[in-house]
This record gives C-alpha cells, sequence and structure tokens, in this order.
C-alpha cells in the first residue's frame, strides 16, 4: 500500500476546502474528525471525489463510493493511498 506525504494531506484538505462547501473552515477539522458532523452533504461528497481523481489522476471504484470513504481526511488519504 502507498501512503502519502504531508503535501499530499494538504492536497487533500485545499480539495474539501474547494469543492466540500463545509460551513467551517477545513483548518479547523482534524484528520480524524467526522466531515459529516463538520457540515460536508452527499453532493458535496460527489464533487470532493470528482476532484481528487483529477488531482491525483486515480478513479474511484464502485466498491468505494461509500459514505466512509469520505467521512474524514484520514479516509480519504487511505483511499488515495490505495488507489495511486
Amino acid at each position: 500500500m502507498n501512503t502519502l506525504t504531508v503535501e499530499d494531506i494538504d492536497r487533500i484538505r485545499e480539495v474539501l476546502s474547494k469543492y466540500g462547501k463545509l460551513p467551517i473552515a477545513i483548518t479547523s477539522v482534524g484528520n480524524q474528525d467526522d466531515l459529516y458532523d463538520a457540515g460536508l452533504t452527499s453532493h458535496a461528497s460527489v464533487n470532493v471525489m470528482i476532484a481528487l481523481e483529477d488531482e491525483f489522476d486515480v478513479e474511484f471504484p464502485d466498491r468505494l463510493l461509500q459514505k466512509s470513504t469520505f467521512a474524514s481526511v484520514s479516509a480519504i488519504a487511505d483511499a488515495v493511498a490505495e488507489l495511486a
């Protein structure tokens, strides 16, 4: 399994900031914090997924198209690392 760098985590956070439409700053969300509790919607998570695919040149397979994949920065990082 690949591991992501701090820069990759920053890229994920940048995507979340731009496409997640969170009502709070992404900087106030910890890597393990629940993004849905922070205001991420199902619709916004689709936009985040598409942006992540572009940012990291990956494609999320059907098995990863579930709420838990996008529940936290860490969960997203794990999925991206698996696909990279």
